[in-house]
């Protein structure tokens, strides 16, 4: 996964389909877990994302109690129609917060730090 270090205090991460998903998950939470309390806001990209599974729906809460916290804010970005059914059904359109591309979603974090 392409991690982007935007800032000190947004990172960008671009995630695939499976079998990357998870290991760009992981890898993920193990960059946040190592920063320690100097957790950043989250980017994350899903445009190369066709489908999600229960197991990649429980690594994007696990990285949004990770972030809640830790005070940090994700905002989720590029959401493809089919991804956006599967998270519609699960209700977790509510939970997350989205924006359209990457360049909304960064301008939202710096709008709201």
């Amino acid at each position: 996964m392409p991690l982007e270090e935007w800032s000190e205090d947004i990172t960008i991460a671009s995630v695939g389909d499976e079998p990357a998903f998870s290991e760009d998950m992981a890898n993920l939470l193990q960059k946040l877990d190592e920063r320690g309390d100097g957790c950043p806001d989250v980017v994350l990209d899903l445009a190369a994302v066709s489908y999600l599974n229960s197991s990649n729906i429980a690594q994007m809460l696990r990285l949004r109690k990770r972030l809640n916290t830790a005070g940090r804010q994700m905002r989720i970005c590029s959401v493809e129609d089919q991804v956006w059914g599967v998270l519609m059904i699960t209700g977790l359109d509510k939970i997350f917060e989205f924006t359209d591309d990457v360049s909304t979603a960064l301008a939202s974090l710096q709008l709201s730090a």
